[in-house]
């Protein structure tokens, strides 16, 4: 019986470590684009922000074959899309933007449309520098375009303020 009691104990730590550590990312603003009937693939949007270095490996959800983190970045006059097989880095305490034209999540293979108003799951999975991984899961909402952000308030301190 002892045995058990520990072995609970020794499996609730795990638990809560792993909680723990899931929310040392912060992720708003997150947004997936509406697609049309027969359209195949799509972007889902966000902001991630890890208290600890982190990096962001992993992706799915399972309104798509494939969900993969792609990069769009401008070579000489093209414009190219490609995925990130190593991951994306979130330095300590540094706000990640993933958004139409640069960093993104790739929601490809989709088996049914995205519909205006509604959301779609979407797991992310992180990895810490010591190799622990977790995941967060998120209830995306799906639009046509970024959610009005609320203006700051006069007097309002923006961490964008400020250069580094």
């Amino acid at each position: 019986m002892q045995f058990s009691k520990h072995l609970i104990a020794a499996a609730l730590t795990t638990v809560c470590t792993v909680s723990a550590f899931a929310q040392n990312v912060v992720v708003t603003d997150a947004w997936a684009r509406a697609t049309v009937q027969g359209q195949k693939a799509t972007g889902a949007f966000m902001t991630l922000t890890a208290n600890d270095s982190t990096k962001l490996v992993g992706v799915s959800s399972p309104v798509a074959g494939v969900a993969e983190i792609h990069e769009m970045k401008m070579d000489k006059d093209v414009m190219k899309m490609a995925a990130l097989p190593n991951g994306l880095d979130l330095p300590a305490g540094k706000a990640v933007n993933l958004k139409p034209g640069g960093y993104h999540v790739m929601l490809m293979d989709l088996k049914a449309p995205l519909v205006k108003d509604t959301t779609v799951p979407v797991t992310l999975t992180l990895q810490d520098v010591k190799g622990v991984k977790s995941n967060i899961e998120l209830k995306v909402p799906v639009g046509m375009q970024a959610p009005m952000m609320q203006p700051p308030k006069a007097g309002d301190h923006q961490h964008g303020d400020h250069k580094h």
